[in-house]
């Protein structure tokens, strides 16, 4: 008898535990989508596509990437919430999601409640460029001409991937701490802000190192300062806000990849697993360095703190910069 109540209980144990592992020895049996809330071309797009080619490799299954710009990342990340949890899509943000519930009343999803978090993939530095045409080759030039500009009553404009994205709010933060005026100038992505950027129909912006570092080298824009605590090793010559002046100024822009809420954690344990080697290999580490992007690859619980601490702390930014004024 209490050989049979043994048994029984192993039956038990086992078919209990036969769903996760199920599901953890088939998955994945499609191709995963990345829905990537910025236009191609952007410093978000390229690590979406970078981590999508290596991870086809490890899954066996292609990942594609689908590009949703606009509304601040916001309809990107709409159309992520709404997705089937079931591990075929992943939603690859920047830090503007965290910024999005200080800027918009009122969201097609809850930051918090709509999404898992995978892991925090990367962080990189901004970089304040300008066209060639603007003269100013400094930190210290473009707060002289910004002021002169608006006391004529000509306003310096700024190009921003959108209201509420890490360009803007970068900016935003950069002409509180100077007491300037700028008037800002929101594109759909950074990307197509980079565009006239270069076409020289607006003449700064701010964006992530990774993002400009292709026209800076081209001589097409003028790089003035770099957002970090430090140099980057993508632009050891472009110095720091506070070599040029501007002590306590430090701004960076996040990449996370999140799954709709109610994914099978098994499955989100894979999507980490595997991304985390990915990015952690060496291969791939070095690439993102040489770009001005630092792998960071954390936890799923260490990026939703992270998600949770910068709505917190955006949401007073927001509020401080009065930033309808902007």
């Amino acid at each position: 008898m209490n050989h049979l109540i043994r048994l029984l209980a192993v039956c038990v144990l086992l078919a209990a535990m036969r769903p996760a592992a199920f599901a953890q020895s088939t998955y994945p049996t499609q191709p995963i989508r990345f829905i990537v809330t910025t236009a191609p071309g952007g410093g978000l797009d390229s690590f979406a596509r970078l981590v999508a080619r290596e991870l086809t490799a490890r899954a066996g299954q292609q990942v594609i990437v689908d590009n949703r710009p606009g509304a601040g990342t916001t309809i990107g990340s709409a159309a992520a919430a709404k997705a089937k949890p079931d591990g075929y899509t992943v939603l690859v943000n920047t830090s503007a999601l965290a910024i999005s519930p200080a800027i918009y009343q009122k969201l097609p999803y809850d930051t918090l409640r709509d999404f898992e978090p995978i892991t925090l993939g990367a962080a990189a530095p901004n970089m304040m460029i300008v066209h060639p045409s603007l003269p100013a080759k400094s930190i210290k030039e473009i707060i002289a001409l910004a002021k002169a500009r608006a006391a004529q009553g000509d306003p310096v404009l700024y190009a921003s991937g959108g209201n509420g994205t890490n360009g803007h709010l970068a900016t935003a933060l950069f002409l509180s701490m100077t007491q300037l005026r700028m008037t800002h100038v929101p594109y759909k992505s950074g990307s197509l802000a980079l565009i006239d950027i270069v076409g020289g129909q607006v003449p700064m912006m701010m964006d992530t190192v990774s993002s400009v570092m292709t026209q800076v080298t081209a001589g097409k824009v003028r790089a003035l300062a770099i957002s970090g605590a430090r140099r980057s090793a993508a632009a050891p010559g472009v110095p720091t806000f506070a070599e040029s002046g501007l002590p306590g100024y430090e701004s960076a822009q996040w990449y996370g990849l999140l799954a709709p809420a109610g994914t099978p954690p098994e499955i989100v344990a894979w999507l980490h697993r595997e991304t985390t080697a990915v990015l952690r290999s060496a291969k791939i580490s070095e690439q993102f360095s040489l770009e001005g992007v630092d792998v960071i690859a954390s936890s799923p619980e260490e990026f939703a703190a992270l998600i949770r601490a910068d709505i917190a702390k955006w949401t007073k930014v927001v509020k401080a910069i009065a930033m309808s004024l902007l």
